[in-house]
């Protein structure tokens, strides 16, 4: 507490996000992810009207980029900025890419920042991302034949439905309300309806884990951009505004199995920062890997209490225009999860949703959206947990001739 109280969080006023960018995603790409994050680039620059040279910070998260990081990009792209970040934290990336932009801005370490995350998916390259993730793979995990997070989930969901009771068709809940989304939504990979029926049928894949549980690996970039107000009304842009933000690492390592993220630690810091309640909220966009964790997350965010998610699951829709719109994109688990893309997919969401330009469903009289960020399961649980309070939009104003 001395140390808090030494050291109080500043706020986030004046700063505006801004132009939501998403390049459409495919299964596979022969393109690296430089091509990815160059069109994301590319889009956000005349989205703003702005020049390459304009944008003078740089924060990227991709999983596919090496040998490259953000510095090899930057001669890639012919810029000069004087802000750069490397993030690849895959579903905490964007909101932690969001809190470092915002920061730079404040202090005047750069003016405008690019916010990119960009990946692609050769037909074989999530295999072998996969057995080189981390060391925690290489010695305990790809070597005695798990591939990947399929099986840590599993003990994950099998954990959680034992302690707290829910029950796979709960999780079907959610994935069947995101894909009603998706519907809508011109971006997303799944199409076509999914019934609850046919979520439960689904084949095993490292039960209780099915496949209708599980992202499906694409290519993809989201983006969006970081700058002041008074720059983002002076170019006539819509933006949105940071009410409160925070990020946990390694949160609560000694429970043994994981039931709950390092969002338990600092959401009362989150609500508070804005003055807010979680029953204000307008949607909710959370990191939607897997449907357990997102479960998880509307416990550990204060939308129910610890073990009533499934009772707060059965007693909402979750559809843009039912009650508690969540995922209103359809999240990874219907649009597809592009690498490190997937952790800026519910922020650039949020952000059309709040500027009243979504590209599918409008919530209706959207004025704050949380977003949650998950990752980087190293071995047996996610380490990275971010959240972030959006509101107060800055629509388009209209042009005269």
């Amino acid at each position: 507490m001395a140390l808090r109280a030494g050291n109080p969080r500043r706020d986030y006023s004046g700063v505006a996000v801004a132009v939501p960018v998403t390049v459409p995603y495919v299964r596979y790409s022969i393109e690296t992810a430089h091509w990815w994050i160059g069109r994301a680039l590319a889009a956000l620059v005349s989205q703003a009207g702005i020049t390459l040279a304009d944008i003078d910070g740089l924060s990227v998260a991709s999983f596919s980029l090496a040998p490259d990081t953000t510095i090899g990009l930057t001669q890639h792209f012919g810029i000069t900025p004087r802000y750069i970040e490397f993030l690849p934290m895959g579903g905490a990336s964007g909101v932690m890419a969001l809190r470092r932009a915002a920061r730079a801005v404040q202090s005047g370490d750069a003016s405008i920042v690019a916010c990119v995350a960009g990946d692609t998916n050769h037909v074989d390259s999530f295999r072998r991302s996969l057995s080189t993730f981390s060391r925690f793979a290489q010695d305990a995990v790809y070597p005695y034949g798990s591939g990947g997070p399929n099986a840590s989930f599993a003990l994950i969901a099998s954990n959680y439905m034992r302690t707290y009771g829910a029950t796979r068709a709960d999780f079907g809940k959610l994935a069947v309300a995101q894909r009603q989304n998706a519907l809508s939504y011109p971006h997303a990979l799944m199409k076509k309806p999914l019934t609850l029926d046919e979520y439960m049928s689904a084949r095993a894949i490292s039960p209780p884990i099915h496949l209708y549980d599980c992202v499906m690996p694409c290519a993809g970039a989201e983006a969006f951009l970081v700058m002041s107000e008074d720059i983002a009304q002076s170019l006539n842009l819509p933006f949105v505004r940071m009410l409160a933000s925070i990020e946990r690492h390694n949160a609560f390592a000694d429970d043994a199995i994981q039931h709950r993220g390092g969002w338990v630690m600092d959401r009362d810091d989150l609500y508070g920062q804005a003055g807010l309640t979680p029953d204000k909220l307008s949607f909710i966009q959370t990191y939607d890997d897997y449907p357990v964790i997102s479960m998880m997350q509307l416990e550990d965010l204060g939308l129910c209490a610890k073990g009533e998610g499934a009772d707060f699951v059965r007693a909402n829709s979750f559809t843009v225009d039912g009650t508690v719109p969540h995922n209103t994109s359809g999240g990874q688990l219907s649009v597809g999860q592009a690498g490190c893309a997937g952790g800026f997919l519910g922020l650039v969401e949020s952000i059309r949703q709040l500027i009243g330009e979504p590209l599918g469903r409008q919530v209706r009289d959207a004025r704050v959206g949380l977003v949650s960020g998950f990752g980087m399961i190293t071995y047996d649980r996610g380490l990275a947990s971010s959240a972030v309070l959006l509101g107060e939009a800055s629509k388009r104003k209209a042009v005269s001739a």
